[in-house]
């Protein structure tokens, strides 16, 4: 009975690491529609969300029907809700590249980020993509210190975000209301998809050590 509902754990895992594939194909098809201005690209990300939302489902079904049936406790327990908590971070990734995707195509057949500012929304996609492929690493070996260097690698976003918005405020942006709002939305899309990723993988640690990253520097 014990081995049968270890597995049932492990295939847990299993599931995140598939949802944090869709999340990575998620947000790389985003950012293509959006740098293109690709309606087909983005129609195709706004409705792939289902698929993972259908996910997230079932990985909750697993975990609530662990908690009743097995009662589990300890690190058991540790693992249980901690991918309750992972499953909601990746759905939300996964809306976050739905609101990329949304805003490529409102502005289909233009492009939405003007041409000066597109090499640092660009950086920011890569940033974010990348910390999300991490991520999927992360849940499938869960090595720790590969999970401490993802919330290192979010200091980046971080500065990108903030030169984004020294972007804006310049005295040479001429593109308007419309567009600032845009790429000030984007910025904050892709700095909550990458800060999402660090609490997977956060959580990753707290799975295998029982601490937080800030608790194993200390």
């Amino acid at each position: 009975m014990r081995e049968a509902f270890h597995d049932q754990l492990e295939s847990i895992f299993d599931d995140l690491a598939a949802i944090c594939s869709q999340v990575e194909d998620a947000v790389s098809s985003a950012t293509d529609a959006l740098l293109k201005g690709d309606a087909t690209t983005a129609e195709r990300v706004i409705s792939s969300d289902a698929a993972i939302d259908r996910a997230r489902e079932r990985v909750e079904e697993t975990a609530f029907s662990l908690l009743s049936l097995q009662a589990p406790v300890a690190g058991d327990l540790r693992v249980v809700v901690a991918a309750l908590r992972m499953v909601t971070e990746l759905e939300r990734m996964g809306d976050l590249s739905v609101h990329v995707a949304k805003i490529a195509r409102l502005r289909v057949p233009h492009v939405a980020v003007p041409e000066e500012i597109r090499p640092t929304i660009s950086r920011m996609a890569e940033v974010a993509e990348d910390m999300v492929r991490r991520v999927q690493d992360v849940i499938t070996t869960r090595d720790v210190a590969t999970a401490i260097e993802v919330g290192r690698d979010d200091e980046e976003m971080d500065q990108l975000r903030r030169q984004s918005f020294t972007e804006l405020l310049s005295d040479s942006w001429s593109h308007g209301v419309e567009a600032a709002v845009d790429v000030a939305l984007l910025g904050r899309y892709y700095e909550r998809i990458a800060d999402h990723a660090v609490s997977v993988a956060n959580r990753v640690v707290f799975v295998v050590t029982g601490e937080f990253p800030a608790a194993l520097r200390a």
